[in-house]
Order: C-alpha cells, then structure tokens, then sequence
C-alpha cells in the first residue's frame, strides 16, 4: 500500500472518531454568576447597580404584662384627739357654786340632777346638761330677768366635779373623784397603778358631749375631765 493510501485512510478515521465524539457529548447546565455585591470590584468594573436591599423590618417587642396590684380595705383612721372639745361641759353629779349679785335667797351651791338640771328659788328648773358654767349663768340671767329681776348678775363655778371611771389592767378598776388638770397616767396612780399585763403607751378614752360620745386612743399624758372613762388595754406580748 502506498503512503498516500494510509494517510488517507488515518484522515477518515480520525474525522469519524472526532463525529462520533461530538454526537456523543452531554449537555451542560451553566449557572448565571452571582451578582455583584455592591462596592466590590466586579460592581465597579461591570457598572452593574444592584438592587436595594430589603428593609430589615424588626419583630415589635410585646408590651410587659401589667404586674398584679393588690388592693387593700381603707383602715378607717382614729378619731384625733382635737376632736375632744377642751371646754368643760356640765353633766349629772357636778356640783355648782350659783351666785346672784344682791339676792341672798339666790345664791347657794346646786346640784346637777340625773335629768341634767339644776333647781333654783323663783325659776324652777334649768336645763345644765352640756352646758359650760358661764353658759348655764347666761341661762339662769335670762330667766330671772323674765319677770323677777330687772339687770340681774349671775356667776357660775364647779365646786365639785363628777367622778371619773377607769377600766381594765389597773390594780383597782372602779369610779373617782376628780382631781383638777389630772392625766390618764395620774388616774392609773389614782386606780392602783398597771397590772403586769398592763398597755402603758395608749389608752383609750371616751368622754361625752353635747352631740354624743367620743372615743379615741390617747397618749398616757392626755389631760383627763369629770366623766371621762379611760380603758386600759391588754399588751399581747
């Protein structure tokens, strides 16, 4: 065989094997490149903008529970001690020194009876039960002048006041004789003094008026009056 002839058959060969490779290849999938990220170089050499991100939007943080509130009953505040009006008003078992300037017959010592009144000549009954002295002496003034006495002059005093009651941790609880500017401490004296189981830094005091009874809890220096009636509580340790 001649040169030529091979040369020509290797050139058939290798054209069918290139055909044949060609026929036989696959088809590949190519991906697009990613974007470029902005402010890289492949941004500023390929000019090309990027969309804008999207706006991170953050989840709203929930408002706290209210905590829970408790509610407490009002303690119903005490009565204040101002309350008590310092002015001496009269009651049942006073007795009183009743003067009338120039009328001998008049003037005498009374007393003030269960029913709150005093008796006197000409006039008769008059009421003194939550009177002060110098109010019962304008009362017994106006009466006179009603058709006994033209100007009269009438002057009132306690010569004797009611007693006063002390209750509860004393030696001896019972009823006293007033003793002018005492205290709640110098009737615990008066009674005996404290027991063992005594309160010795409050008492509680109830005293009377013209509108009724009063009570609050006093300190053991608290000015006492005729009538009163002053407790001693129990100490629980």
């Amino acid at each position: 065989m001649s040169v030529v002839r091979v040369a020509r058959v290797l050139l058939v060969v290798t054209m069918a094997v290139l055909a044949l490779s060609g026929c036989m290849r696959r088809p590949v999938a190519y991906a697009p490149p990613p974007p470029p990220v902005a402010g890289s170089l492949d941004a500023v050499a390929y000019g090309r903008p990027l969309p804008a991100p999207p706006p991170v939007v953050a989840a709203p943080v929930p408002a706290p529970a209210p905590a829970p509130v408790a509610y407490v009953a009002p303690i119903p505040a005490p009565v204040p001690v101002a309350a008590f009006d310092s002015a001496y008003r009269l009651d049942a078992g006073d007795k009183l020194r009743i003067v009338v300037y120039g009328q001998e017959g008049l003037t005498n010592s009374y007393s003030v009876d269960a029913g709150g009144n005093i008796t006197m000549p000409l006039i008769g009954a008059v009421s003194a039960r939550g009177c002060t002295p110098a109010e019962l002496a304008r009362a017994i003034a106006a009466k006179l002048r009603g058709g006994y006495i033209r100007e009269p002059y009438v002057a009132a005093e306690v010569e004797q006041y009611r007693p006063f009651f002390i209750l509860g941790e004393v030696a001896a609880p019972g009823q006293y004789p007033y003793v002018p500017n005492m205290t709640a401490e110098s009737a615990v004296a008066i009674a005996g003094g404290y027991t063992p189981r005594a309160k010795k830094t409050a008492f509680k005091l109830t005293r009377r008026n013209e509108v009724g009874a009063v009570t609050a809890v006093v300190p053991p220096n608290m000015p006492l009056q005729p009538g009163d009636t002053l407790v001693i509580g129990e100490r629980w340790f």
